[in-house]
């Protein structure tokens, strides 16, 4: 029997961006119990090396699929390898960015908590927005750079909204 050849088939789900996170967890919850160590013990060394090289994958798969924006490039690579050393041209993001950093700089000075909380909000509503126009494009072949640069987008506004989860705790040590 030949090994899935995406982190998809793997779990037995379809090759999509929108996928149900209870779905992909019990899915891996399940794979997970049979290749668990415990039920290798008896096993030879060469099957134990191998559970424990599927229960690798099955983490790897795991990972990147319960990640929107992992999960968004691997799609793309799946399709074709994304060129990491390209330059984005997405000048309107680059001012947004800008924008986002001096604001949370500020907010790391002012250490106002509810405003704090609002500008994450927006971050939040800015990511929504980006999964959900990567989720029309991503497929088109004809929208391949717009889909690139999504992904950079939702690599960008998971940095900043961990930034943000650092920010307070931070204030919430002080």
């Amino acid at each position: 029997m030949s090994e899935p050849a995406t982190h998809f088939e793997l779990f037995g789900l379809p090759q999509a961006f929108v996928l149900d996170a209870g779905e992909l967890d019990r899915r891996y919850r399940e794979a997970v119990k049979l290749v668990h160590p415990d039920r290798f013990v008896a096993a030879s060394g060469p099957e134990q090396r191998a559970a424990v090289e599927r229960a690798a994958a099955l983490n790897e798969a795991y990972q990147v699929l319960k990640s929107p924006s992992r999960r968004a490039l691997y799609l793309l690579n799946l399709q074709a390898a994304l060129d990491e050393e390209a330059t984005v041209q997405d000048p309107e993001f680059l001012f947004q960015q800008m924008e986002w950093r001096e604001e949370l700089e500020e907010l790391g000075n002012s250490a106002d908590f509810a405003a704090i909380d609002t500008f994450r909000q927006r971050l939040i509503r800015a990511r929504q927005d980006v999964d959900q126009e990567f989720s029309g494009v991503w497929q088109d072949p004809a929208q391949r750079p717009r889909a690139e640069r999504l992904v950079r987008r939702m690599q960008f506004l998971d940095k900043v909204l961990y930034e943000v989860r650092q920010l307070e705790e931070r204030l919430d040590d002080f």
